[in-house]
């Protein structure tokens, strides 16, 4: 596969395409116990990256994979370069490439099968295992660490990990003894390790009069040299124990007794090489639900050619080194991609072994679960001033007390900011999980307190520890439970507003992997004015727009909230056709996850009933607070909590410019998605294609003049004015906050009343704003 996709497929630019044979084939033997022999159909995998071929090829021959696809790997609409649950068509469990991601992903998943199990949802599964094949250089990062932890915390089950310890990184090899840490770190946390360091071969040997001392110098032996013998073969192995021992008669005749290629066979015959030794470890950890790391020392480009060097990492084989390798394998030319080719027993008999691999006796195990209907209107009392944060919890607490399907399938998650995110009302009503129950002392001790923190199986919040990349991947994992376990859950995660960036990599893998969740993160912007620049957010408007799966929105009232939180729980279970909708052009069928940038900072809320037509226009991104008049000199764009800010604004302004419109956004990246998918449609001779944003600006005459205002990046909302080529000035945060108050920094910023109407004068020309300057500056 590799091989056809580097040098026997045409290539139009000559670029190499890669594929890791090194890294794949040191997992081979382990993939190959797993998938035909220990799995189950309950169990799921995250495949290590730089493995994909291999699992490609074992869904081939399961049937689940296609030869074309297998040509064309690494190919456009070829077979993934690593295991895509979206853009894949074989049976991929969990998206891998981003290291790390895939392997905290399974514990996440364990969790979220003892949560609807605890439930009594999903009966028609067993406890699976939840596996995850790692590289040992993938061990360095963080958020393994942070799901470790997370783990000990809620009493981990039923999750393997498996080390493919080959000793070998992108770079260089590995540090001696870096086994040790992985067994000390996991021991520490609860986890069962399990070294698999030696073949059966090796044990025979061992067992053998001299074999004690060859244990000894192979525990001994630095990763380097072993894996640059490795490389160099079967004599530099037997010039190198034989100098290093000494003539000591009995190891020595161990030693000469076998051939180089025997000796080579030996040394290379490591536990994750050894099927037998695989099989039986594995079998022996399913009869508990004990967390298991499997330490498989591995050989980096085992049985190739390749095997050891330190630079085999992105290596290729060359042609007369595949016509080598394929010769020995007994394959003939122009049969490489017949399923048996090369085995000694009949295909027949294969084919049979293959199609009663446990693993697949139910077939492909990617469920659907209803759709849990949701009320039409989200009710939330609404005071005459309020922030949206406020509203949120207002909103969710509502929820909270019903009695009803759709509110016991809301799950809720935190990152140890709970009270802070205004979710403590829901957590009152609904209570923490824990598998065992675990009493509130402050309430059992009489100490007064506004937050009931009980922990029991009917809990339906998870509180997380304050690490942001384990809430989007416990997200991710809660987000694919209909497809996963066959049971809907509907996830809220919650977090401050400028840690989506600390979490940003496990967002974009949650999204990537068509996880389906609410994140509401509040509060946002310099907004949070006392709290310096560390806590403000300036980039994530435009995360918002940019990330894929997902769709941003910012209301500003909480009427606007409610209206689009009830959307978002429809939203999120949708999985229909990707066709744009023609009046929006955005594909609301497909559905996806939601982001709601929330605040909070209490403003006048608006005195209105929002009927079908607002609830639509709000949902699609935007609506007319106040329609332009034919002879719209200025229209002021706002998005969020500088709604006060656009409004005075226009009322300064309206002695001195004609008709001043206001346009409430709702959802920068909606609007833009609409409008970019319109002008693809017309490119396509779709002339009649108009999205929301260009039938809301299509009776502003040519000459009027946009400011558009946001507590954020001021790209945000720049790219309004080429919907029909009015000029604009787009205003917003660029630079790091710092503390004040919220007039201070919305003043230095130039994001208040006096800076939208400045911004508005300079732009639109013509005689002076009267009123510019009223508020002293």
């Amino acid at each position: 596969m590799i091989h056809n996709a580097n040098h026997i497929r045409p290539s139009d630019d000559g670029l190499k395409v890669g594929g890791h044979q090194s890294s794949s084939a040191s997992l081979a033997t382990i993939m190959t116990a797993l998938y035909f022999e220990i799995l189950r159909p309950e169990d799921r995998v995250a495949v290590k990256p730089h493995a994909s071929p291999v699992f490609h090829a074992i869904q081939y021959l399961f049937g689940n994979q296609t030869l074309e696809k297998l040509q064309n790997f690494r190919g456009y609409k070829g077979a993934q370069s690593y295991p895509s649950r979206t853009k894949d068509v074989d049976d991929v469990d969990f998206s891998t490439g981003s290291v790390g991601l895939g392997v905290a992903q399974t514990l996440f998943a364990s969790l979220v099968q003892d949560y609807l199990h605890t439930k009594g949802m999903a009966k028609q599964l067993s406890d699976g295992k939840m596996i995850a094949l790692i590289g040992d250089a993938e061990m360095d990062e963080g958020n393994i660490f942070e799901a470790l932890l997370e783990g000990w915390k809620h009493g981990l089950r039923n999750t393997w990990w498996i080390v493919d310890y080959n000793r070998q990184s992108l770079d260089a090899v590995v540090r001696e003894g870096l086994w040790e840490r992985f067994e000390s770190l996991f021991q520490n946390f609860g986890w069962d390790v399990v070294l698999l360091k030696y073949g059966r071969l090796q044990e025979q040997a061992f067992s053998e009069p001299g074999g004690e001392a060859l244990r000894q110098w192979i525990d001994r032996c630095p990763n380097q040299l072993y894996s640059a013998l490795t490389f160099q073969g079967g004599a530099s192995w037997r010039k190198r124990l034989l100098d290093d021992m000494g003539d000591q008669g009995a190891v020595t005749r161990l030693i000469e007794s076998r051939s180089d290629a025997e000796l080579s066979q030996l040394m290379t015959n490591l536990g994750g090489h050894d099927l037998p030794t695989l099989i039986e470890a594995f079998e022996k950890a399913r009869t508990h639900d004990r967390p298991v790391c499997f330490i498989a020392y591995t050989i980096k480009g085992f049985g190739l050619p390749l095997a050891g060097h330190k630079d085999n990492h992105a290596g290729l084989m060359t042609l007369a080194q595949v016509d080598s390798l394929r010769a020995a394998h007994g394959v003939r030319p122009g049969h490489e991609w017949e399923p048996f080719e090369g085995l000694v027993q009949p295909a027949a008999q294969v084919a049979d072994f293959v199609g009663k691999a446990p693993f697949i006796a139910k077939g492909r195990r990617r469920y659907a679960s209803a759709h849990i209907d949701v009320p039409e209107v989200l009710q939330a009392p609404v005071q005459p001033q309020m922030s949206t944060q406020q509203g949120f919890g207002l909103l969710m607490h509502e929820i909270g007390k019903q009695d009803s399907e759709f509110a016991r399938r809301i799950i809720t998650t935190s990152p140890d900011v709970t009270v802070s995110t205004n979710l403590g009302a829901w957590v009152n009503r609904r209570g923490l999980f824990a598998r065992n129950e675990m009493a509130d002392l402050f309430r059992k001790e009489r100490i007064p307190s506004t937050f009931n923190w009980e922990f029991s199986p009917k809990g339906q919040h998870i509180e997380l520890g304050i690490a942001e990349m384990n809430l989007f991947i416990m997200l991710s994992a809660l987000g694919l439970s209909h497809s996963i376990f066959g049971e809907r859950l509907l996830p809220v995660g919650t977090l401050y507003d400028p840690f989506i960036e600390r979490g940003l990599d496990a967002l974009n893998y949650a999204c990537y992997q068509d996880a389906r969740f609410i994140v509401a993160a509040t509060p946002s912007g310099v907004t949070l004015a006392p709290e310096g620049g560390a806590h403000q957010s300036i980039a994530t408007p435009l995360i918002g727009m940019a990330q894929d799966g997902l769709a941003a929105f910012e209301p500003a009232f909480v009427d606007e909230l409610a209206t689009i939180l009830r959307f978002s729980f429809d939203y999120i279970q949708r999985s229909g056709e990707a066709e744009p909708d023609e009046a929006t052009w955005l594909r609301d069928a497909v559905g996806g996850s939601v982001y709601l940038r929330l605040s909070t900072r209490s403003i006048d809320q608006v005195n209105r009933q929002i009927g079908p037509r607002l609830s639509e226009e709000i949902v699609n991104g935007g609506y007319w607070m106040r329609k332009p008049g034919p002879n719209a000199e200025v229209v002021v764009v706002y998005m969020g909590a500088v709604a006060p800010e656009a409004i005075e604004a226009v009322g300064l302004m309206g002695e001195d410019r004609r008709d001043v419109g206001l346009l409430a956004v709702t959802s920068a990246d909606r609007l833009n998605a609409g409008w970019t998918a319109a002008q693809r449609a017309r490119e396509r001779g779709l002339i009649h294609a108009r999205s929301h944003i260009e039938r809301l600006l299509e009776a502003i005459p040519p000459h009027c003049r946009l400011v558009t205002v946001v507590d954020g990046h001021p790209a945000t909302l720049a790219w309004i004015g080429s919907v029909h080529g009015h000029r604009i000035r787009p205003l917003g945060v660029e630079h790091f906050g710092q503390t004040g108050t919220i007039a201070d920094l919305y003043r230095h910023y130039g994001i208040d009343a006096q800076g939208i109407v400045r911004a508005a004068e300079a732009v639109s020309g013509a005689k002076p704003i009267r009123h510019l300057g009223v508020v002293a500056m």
